[in-house]
């Protein structure tokens, strides 16, 4: 048994025991908030169950029935109504009562396919009831359509498609369908090459992708369409290998899922995958880890696995829009202990989730966030909430530091900054937050006075002023020794004597100069909220170098 699938055993082998142990609601499953978590883990639980080798804390005939009850439900309310404009579809959210809820879009976007790896995994051990009731549902889905749309977003939708038409079309033999699966996989694998992804560090998209061509391979006979499949997950698996720091995925997100910020939680893939953290007990997307997996290219896992020397992302996003495309820009810095970065520009995404920055610590403490981070709150912004940012912030990167500038108009309601810092030691100054975060040192300057909580996972910080900056530099405690800082107290004195220097040079015009512990001239101005100039050494930051 290989390293992955002991790693794959140990998830089944939790949810499994977990799902065993789940209180079953009146009407007979789960959960409401999403079907696809009942068949998520129905899927985990009879896997257990059927599987003599897998260790379990239950009876397996007893559970073995409890999934087979719990899979017949989902499946029983697809909608399968030719004449329906939902045909195929299930609902997603089943409150307050599942037989009534409303088909939705999602669920058998991604779930359709894994129902069918599921099927062929299991079926031997399933009930006549059972298969019968799989392959009525794979009918209505490849009957319903849901696939049949043409490449335009070339998002986490149309990789779903694309798996998708290969999945249903090989089931079906539907020639023309596996056709245009064909065709709609090589047009993105030229996308991603010349382009690259727009879905940049979204966790729940990023995943998707990776599930829906992974089963697609799976279950694939062709060659050439299998080596393409190949391709394109070699290609997924190294996007994601740059941005790895045992565990956490590093810098800027298309989405701040609230798995996904402030706390890294959607790690399942990369556990299997990595293995150089351990896994948590909280798996809020359990999805199909435990089932799936494509061993990522070699060099892809040794540029994840290998941080001893310090490295530098910069990637250039293209989003294509109707006036033409918008460039965006996305640098990391990742050493063996922290990371720093984030996306040059602010750019509206879906939901307002974009995650603009963060310096991220590797998932040592389950019960610590592990991204420290600050931001005006904008659209979709509550209290203990800390995403959905604003438009009006100003950002500098440079290794391990970053700068951002706020320029708060009056028509905002929010006459503040919000900040998020993982548990550790931290001694508060009027000014300034110094702490000591596992083996990583973070000072934190502000430049106006501040308020801090501290909360079960985090200290939540909150800095008033329209006007606001804020200046955060990493260093690992071993990087600060070589630097004379030889303890906690030292490092402090040393940051205090580097404080960064914010001034209002002039009307509308606010500046911050900080040197870093390269002794670099760092240098960030905003002229009112929508302009901005951020140098490096006296020199102008431009984006050439920046690759997709």
């Amino acid at each position: 048994m290989t390293p992955y699938h002991f790693r794959q055993r140990e998830i089944v082998t939790r949810i499994a025991n977990s799902a065993s142990q789940q209180p079953v609601l009146p009407n007979g499953l789960w959960f409401h908030h999403d079907i696809r978590d009942n068949f998520y883990y129905a899927s985990y639980l009879f896997a257990a169950a059927a599987d003599s080798t897998i260790p379990v804390s239950f009876d397996r005939n007893e559970m073995k029935a409890l999934a087979t009850s719990i899979l017949l439900q989902v499946l029983q309310l697809q909608d399968q109504d030719p004449s329906s404009s939902t045909y195929g579809h299930w609902p997603m959210s089943l409150d307050p009562v599942p037989s009534e809820a409303k088909p939705h879009p999602l669920p058998v976007e991604i779930m359709g396919s894994l129902m069918v790896y599921f099927d062929s995994q299991y079926q031997s051990a399933f009930s006549d009831l059972l298969r019968t009731a799989f392959a009525t549902a794979f009918l209505h889905i490849y009957q319903g359509n849901f696939y049949r749309k043409p490449m335009e977003q070339y998002g986490h939708h149309e990789a779903k498609f694309t798996s998708a038409k290969l999945i249903f079309g090989h089931k079906f033999q539907d020639t023309a369908l596996i056709q245009d699966g064909h065709d709609s996989l090589k047009l993105t694998l030229d996308r991603i090459h010349t382009l690259g992804m727009w879905e940049y560090g979204s966790l729940p998209w990023f995943w998707h992708w990776v599930q829906a061509y992974t089963c697609a391979y799976t279950l694939e006979q062709n060659d050439s369409i299998r080596q393409d499949l190949s391709r394109l997950l070699d290609a997924l698996w190294r996007q994601r290998s740059q941005y790895y720091l045992k565990g956490t995925w590093v810098g800027a997100h298309a989405r701040g899922g609230w798995h996904d910020v402030p706390r890294d939680s959607n790690v399942l893939l990369d556990y299997v995958q990595y293995g150089d953290f351990i896994l948590p007990e909280a798996m809020p997307r359990t999805e199909y880890a435990g089932f799936l997996f494509y061993e990522a290219p070699g060099e892809a896992r040794q540029t994840a696995l290998d941080r001893s020397e310090p490295t530098e992302v910069r990637q250039r996003i293209t989003r294509l829009k109707s006036t033409g495309p918008v460039h965006l820009h996305s640098y990391a810095y990742i050493t063996e202990h922290y990371a720093a970065g984030g996306m040059w520009e602010r750019y509206t995404e879906f939901d307002n989730e974009q995650h603009r920055w963060d310096i991220t610590i590797p998932l040592v403490n389950e019960h610590s966030i592990n991204q420290a981070y600050f931001f005006h709150p904008g659209d979709g912004y509550h209290a203990g909430d800390p995403r959905h940012h604003s438009e009006y912030a100003h950002t500098l990167y440079h290794r391990n530091t970053v700068m951002s500038l706020y320029s708060i108009p009056e028509t905002s309601p929010f006459d503040y900054i919000v900040g998020v810092l993982p548990k550790g030691t931290w001694q508060a100054e009027p000014s300034a937050l110094y702490g000591l975060v596992e083996n990583v040192y973070v000072a934190v300057h502000l430049m106006q006075p501040y308020q801090y909580e501290e909360l079960e996972d985090r200290l939540s910080v909150r800095s008033e002023g329209r006007w606001n900056g804020v200046v955060i530099e990493a260093m690992a405690v071993e990087e600060a020794m070589q630097l004379g800082m030889e303890s906690f107290e030292l490092f402090i004195e040393a940051m205090q004597a580097n404080a960064p220097v914010f001034s209002a040079v002039a009307d509308g015009v606010l500046q911050v100069q900080y040197h870093t512990r390269y002794n670099e001239e760092l240098q960030l101005t905003i002229h009112g909220p929508n302009h901005h100039e951020a140098r490096i050494r006296g020199e102008q930051v431009d984006f050439e170098g920046y690759k997709v």
